[in-house]
């Protein structure tokens, strides 16, 4: 079997007429594709290694499709006879999600980074309209946005995030108004390229350039779709006077292909904005709550933020996909917010029902402890501590008469004083500590209080306790 890092060394001598002096492969991004870096005696190519070939062709016939169209795409310039390997043009490793850092950090945007995503959404109607010139759709892996399109990412929705949540719903009602739903979203004819996944990781600077990357599942469709996927980017928390800046940016330079009607566009714009909320939810379910990774789950509560925000004025058309969304935004597990900035070591505990799911890391950073108190008495047995919690001087009692929690927590302690006498010599920001019993009202409620107390008056760091089935946060 042929190696790839040898497909690549043959492709890149052949081409360039020089040796190939080192091959560093990249770190992933997600894909199943892998990125290497070519570098010659005088110039440097990026080798791409992917087992889809549809994929690969798609990209290889449109890359080379919009640069005969003078758009900014990195130029494919050999591939491998298989079609599995192919280099193309190193736009080199600025991206614009890092270059937005800071905003997206602090969720406040400079002039600087505003300029950044005017100057790369004033890019879009030219990939969407110069791109769609002669272009032969039946060489894309989808050919356009439409009724199968939609059905998929709905369902995607529905099984990936709608019923991770545990909610209640009746199946025949929602699919009446995703039905009413599907038909908007497909009532305007389009016959333009749709990047289908135009976001800020996918757009590389070069000589103060923006340039498109990752369009390999572009197909006809909608304008409005790329243009949701990037103003609404969960993650990028665009303030509203951001997003007014950005939006009017890609209408003026909409206006060189068409005539605009802004009523319409936002009008248009918002169905978009809702269909393309409920899709990157279903992505977040599935590879957040489902494959448990932590870029994911973090995403959930800017994403639910975005479902708020669009909530403030009901989908009255859906009126039962609308009363499920409104729920879905208040549910405990989602009220939780990412911890605010601290120089100092933020200790946060939750306590949580083990019927419902272990609490979320919405750091992204992963570890910490998860204790299970079912082993201790319940006062949940007894009928007159049913309205009590672990925060109530008769459940105090009952759980200290014999011993048992203390002897628990003593061993807790010891755990987590470990853990953080460790992160602040090293710095850390953040610590998860989750108690859960069978209620998330009671034993695991003491737990988080009383590890909430020892931290406090131990070290010198920010505690947070979160009740999760009591609807409950505070600082100690």
């Amino acid at each position: 079997m042929v190696m790839p890092e040898n497909v690549l060394r043959t492709l890149f001598e052949s081409y360039t007429g020089q040796s190939l002096e080192q091959l560093q492969e990249l770190p992933s991004s997600g894909s199943n594709r892998r990125y290497f870096r070519l570098l010659g005696t005088t110039l440097t190519l990026m080798g791409v290694v992917g087992n889809n070939l549809e994929e690969n062709r798609a990209f290889i016939y449109l890359s080379r499709h919009f640069r005969e169209k003078g758009l900014p795409v990195p130029e494919v310039v050999a591939v491998s006879g298989d079609q599995i390997t192919y280099l193309q043009e190193d736009l080199g490793s600025t991206g614009l999600f890092d270059l937005l850092a800071k905003g997206r950090e602090s969720g406040s945007y400079s002039e600087e980074e505003t300029q950044l995503l005017c100057r790369t959404l004033k890019q879009l109607p030219r990939l969407q309209f110069q791109g769609a010139e002669g272009l032969d759709w039946k060489q894309c892996m989808y050919e356009a946005f439409d009724e199968r399109m939609v059905n998929f990412d709905l369902n995607y929705f529905k099984y990936c995030f709608l019923k991770a949540t545990g909610l209640e719903f009746n199946e025949e009602r929602l699919q009446d108004d995703f039905e009413h739903l599907k038909a908007d979203l497909l009532a305007e004819e389009s016959n333009t390229f749709m990047h289908r996944d135009f976001q800020a990781r996918n757009i590389l600077f070069k000589d103060g350039k923006p340039w498109i990357i990752d369009f390999q599942g572009g197909r006809r469709g909608p304008i409005y779709y790329d243009v949701a996927s990037f103003v609404w980017q969960a993650r990028s928390r665009f303030p509203e006077s951001t997003k007014k800046r950005l939006l009017e940016a890609y209408l003026k330079a909409l206006q060189q292909y068409r005539k605009v009607d802004e009523s319409h566009f936002y009008s248009r714009l918002r169905l978009f904005v809702l269909f393309r909320t409920l899709q990157v939810l279903g992505a977040y379910g599935f590879r957040g709550l489902f494959e448990r990774k932590a870029q994911f789950i973090a995403s959930i509560p800017p994403a639910m933020d975005n479902l708020r925000g669009l909530l403030q004025t009901p989908f009255t058309d859906y009126p039962y996909l609308n009363s499920l969304l409104e729920q879905i935004t208040t549910l405990p597990r989602f009220q939780e917010k990412l911890p605010e900035k601290t120089d100092k070591l933020l200790v946060h505990i939750y306590s949580f029902s083990l019927k419902k799911g272990v609490p979320e890391d919405l750091t992204g950073n992963g570890g910490g402890y998860v204790f299970d108190c079912r082993a201790i008495h319940n006062p949940g047995k007894y009928e007159r501590y049913r309205n009590s919690t672990g925060m109530d001087a008769d459940v105090i009692r009952f759980l200290e008469e014999n011993g048992e929690v203390t002897t628990f927590l003593e061993s807790v302690y010891k755990l987590v004083d470990a853990h953080v006498e460790r992160f602040l010599e090293r710095q850390f920001t953040h610590l998860q500590v989750s108690f859960g019993c069978t209620g998330g009202q009671h034993r695991s409620v003491y737990c988080a209080e009383h590890l909430a107390s020892h931290l406090s008056g131990k070290f010198d760091v920010k505690v947070v306790v979160t009740h999760r089935e009591m609807n409950i946060e505070k600082s100690v």
